[in-house]
């Protein structure tokens, strides 16, 4: 906790003295100049923001940092790349591997990617890397110091078989105390089961599998099959960090008919449960289409939820190379405008495959930050951002 303490105050001490220093973190987002589509326009929809930033070889995730930064992880050259809110790049780091990542409320970053065995090269695990932001020579990924690695499978036992190069872990989740939960996917389902979700303590401690449970109390150890996107409550901005540990998490699984499922945390005298959320809004009066319709997703890579009171829910479909908007309670869209003469909620999903400014190839990840939503277009080598209309005028 001591830690913790110094690095949030030494960040904030440096943020006012950085403050004078010609922005130093750079200015948000410049919304001057909005490219509006010209054709299918709506009255409310998504709207790209220029410049596209396309820097990047194969970025496989983008995420909003607790330090206000935005980070792109480039899975094309192994690094993690930190931009300001117009995009400007602060710095970047080399990581082995560098796939997804978070940052948790120290700020600090867990990143994924991979490990070489030192003795036996052709061993090659997953793994989650921390890194220390705030060191003595200053604040961000130029400085920043590698504290800790968690190796598949040493965190739960000692001994390796050939079968742990073939798990993967994919995504984190933080949690407003600094615990976070992990996606896991594998070839396996005895003794251990590889497909899971898996709970880390704030110091990167295992502390168990997500057991999925009704609500009668039975457990269903298969519930979690190939997850991949993974999202808490917790997000920034720092005030009014949700505590929950609620989570909402992506399946790959082919057969899955509900890929995108809400989970829910519920202490009782009894213990902890996680439970599935089932009161999903399927009220045709009030939306078209909803998060829960059977076999919505084909593909859905990563999902996001605001953290600004927003309660929105973002879902990006790889396959579909397509991005959906949901509200808290599964509807799909957002709320019309008193003056719209709407009486249901308003779809704001976009996408289709190409390059044009609205378009996507195999987009990866999804990420938000002030009314601005970031997307990691993996094919298209870039990330492209959006503002929604009602936010501008």
């Amino acid at each position: 906790m001591r830690n913790v303490s110094r690095k949030i105050l030494g960040f904030a001490i440096l943020m006012v003295i950085l403050s004078g220093c010609e922005n130093y973190f750079g200015d948000k987002t410049d919304l001057s100049f909005i490219e509006l589509p010209e054709s299918n326009f709506r009255e409310v929809a998504y709207v790209p923001v220029q410049p596209i930033l396309n820097q990047f070889a194969s970025p496989t995730d983008v995420v909003a940092g607790f330090d206000e930064l935005i980070y792109v992880v480039d899975n094309g050259s192994e690094e993690v790349i930190a931009l300001d809110q117009s995009g400007v790049e602060v710095g970047r780091k080399f990581i082995q591997g560098a796939r997804t990542m978070a940052q948790d409320r120290s700020l600090d970053l867990l990143v994924i990617g991979t490990i070489t065995d030192t003795v036996n090269p052709t061993i090659v695990r997953s793994c989650i890397y921390r890194l220390d932001l705030s060191t003595p020579n200053g604040y961000g990924l130029r400085y920043a110091e590698f504290t800790d690695t968690i190796i598949h499978p040493f965190y739960f036992k000692s001994s390796f078989i050939s079968d742990d190069q073939r798990v993967s872990l994919n995504n984190i989740a933080v949690l407003s105390d600094n615990s976070f939960y992990v996606t896991r996917s594998g070839p396996r389902t005895r003794p251990t089961r590889d497909d899971a979700i898996l709970l880390f303590d704030k110091n990167g401690r295992f502390i168990t599998p997500i057991e999925i449970t009704d609500s009668r109390g039975s457990q269903f150890p298969e519930y979690v099959n190939d997850p991949i996107g993974i999202t808490s409550l917790a997000k920034p901005p720092q005030i009014n960090v949700d505590t929950r540990g609620d989570f909402i998490f992506t399946t790959l699984d082919p057969n899955g008919v509900l890929k995108v499922q809400y989970i829910e945390k519920q202490e009782s005298i009894d213990g902890t449960a996680f439970t599935p959320k089932v009161n999903f809004s399927g009220d045709t009066t009030l939306a078209s289409s909803f998060i829960n319709d059977p076999f919505k997703f084909d593909r859905p890579i990563d999902v996001e939820f605001t953290g600004d009171g927003t309660n929105y829910i973002f879902v990006i479909d790889e396959a579909k190379d397509s991005l959906f908007q949901f509200t808290a309670n599964g509807l799909e869209g957002i709320e019309p405008p008193p003056a719209s003469g709407e009486t249901r909620f308003i779809k704001t999903s976009f996408g289709g495959n190409g390059i044009g400014a609205m378009q996507f190839n195999q987009p990866s990840a999804v990420a938000y930050l002030n009314r601005v939503l970031y997307v990691a277009d993996k094919g298209n080598s870039r990330v492209l951002r959006f503002r929604l209309t009602l936010d501008i005028r």
